[in-house]
């Protein structure tokens, strides 16, 4: 048997696909990461310094997260403006936090005892159908860019935006090609399946899901086939699995659906999952969701996904993208950043290898986001 800390984190930290905390600070502090009060614990969030620290974590990519709905141009404003705030992060925390937007300055990072950050855009609206925003954002630092969010964007089918004929269009494949020429990881969480396909037909390079989960195991369009899974063998990127219950969970999946059912029934669609507002009008919701209670994902839903992405593509293809203050509830054993050993020793008590766990942890991703960069240029 293995130490947890001694074989596996202590040399291979948690590398985090997705968390949300910068639109947090964005949202509840003014852009100000001083104002979140992360040094001393800060239990509004889901992410602070002490909870980073026990949980392993040697790596972050923060979304850089900006609404799909909003006009694209000004988009693009916010996406630089949330680069700056974990820029601005960083130098708040420079006991804690390393700026660290190449592979190997990840490593010097963890060499110093520094939690790597890298900024991440959620969505394809962040360019507002510019390559030369693209490759400006790439100067920036970006690392990494998720085709689309929820919506489509002219040039890509979002898994949950309005039905489309495409997936990826002409421009789509020159938005990828031109990220595997400068070096910005393609991410494929959120995108339709179709658009899955497409990027995997045009990429020269390995790819992400920086936070999604198996559809083989829960029917949800934000998680992956295993078509598609079995391609990711082939392209030599990964999947981090996400926390979020309804990917995880199928109950969960089927909860929140009906949610959407009763909203859109109750014309509150568009309202957040339990809106609030004015109390007589959303009463009738508030008594539905008394009388139907959210399920409860449990950390064994993770290791099921895990288990079963394992078995279709390896476990060599497989990452963490927890997607903490991204989402209202979590599962249980798993609501906050320092809860990553939780599912390790779950993985080991199922027999993972300290071999599988450290690939899990950081190795795999940190191979992908090396050969994303390898020799590329964004002159």
């Amino acid at each position: 048997m293995f130490d947890l800390h001694d074989d596996v984190l202590n040399a291979y930290p948690v590398f985090d696909g997705h968390n949300d905390l910068p639109w947090q600070i964005r949202k509840d502090y003014g852009s100000d990461p001083a104002a979140a009060d992360l040094a001393t614990g800060q239990p509004l969030l889901q992410t602070d310094i002490p909870r980073l620290r026990a949980g392993g974590l040697g790596a972050q990519f923060w979304s850089v997260f900006v609404p799909s709905r909003w006009d694209h141009p000004t988009a693009v404003t916010a996406t630089f403006e949330q680069i700056d705030v974990v820029r601005r992060l960083v130098l708040a925390h420079p006991d804690v936090f390393r700026w660290s937007p190449t592979a190997a300055a990840v490593r010097t990072a963890w060499a110093d005892g520094l939690i790597a950050s890298l900024p991440g855009a959620e969505g394809g609206q962040s360019i507002a159908s510019s390559l030369s925003v693209l490759r400006e954002l790439r100067r920036a630092g970006l690392a990494y860019m998720t085709l689309t969010h929820n919506d489509n964007t002219p040039w890509a089918a979002s898994a949950t935006g309005k039905p489309v004929d495409f997936g990826l269009t002409g421009f789509g494949r020159e938005v990828v090609a031109e990220m595997n020429r400068t070096g910005v990881l393609v991410d494929l969480s959120h995108v339709h399946e179709r658009t899955m396909h497409d990027a995997l037909d045009v990429t020269t390079r390995p790819v992400i899901f920086s936070h999604s989960s198996a559809r083989g195991v829960t029917d949800h369009p934000r998680n992956v086939p295993d078509a598609v899974l079995e391609r990711l063998r082939r392209n030599e990127g990964v999947l981090m699995v996400t926390f979020v219950p309804a990917f995880v969970n199928q109950a969960c999946a089927d909860h929140r659906a009906a949610t959407t059912a009763e909203q859109e029934r109750l014309g509150l669609r568009g309202a957040p999952y339990d809106p609030m507002g004015d109390a007589e009008a959303l009463q009738p919701y508030r008594a539905w969701l008394g009388a139907n209670p959210r399920p409860v994902a449990t950390v064994d839903d993770v290791v099921a996904h895990l288990e079963h992405a394992r078995e279709v593509v390896g476990v060599e293809h497989l990452g963490l993208g927890g997607d903490f203050d991204g989402v209202d509830e979590l599962p249980a054993g798993l609501g906050d950043v320092s809860c990553y050993p939780v599912l390790l020793q779950a993985l080991a008590d199922q027999g993972w290898s300290g071999a599988d766990l450290r690939g899990l942890t950081s190795g795999n991703v940190l191979r992908v986001l090396e050969a994303a960069q390898d020799g590329t240029s964004v002159d």
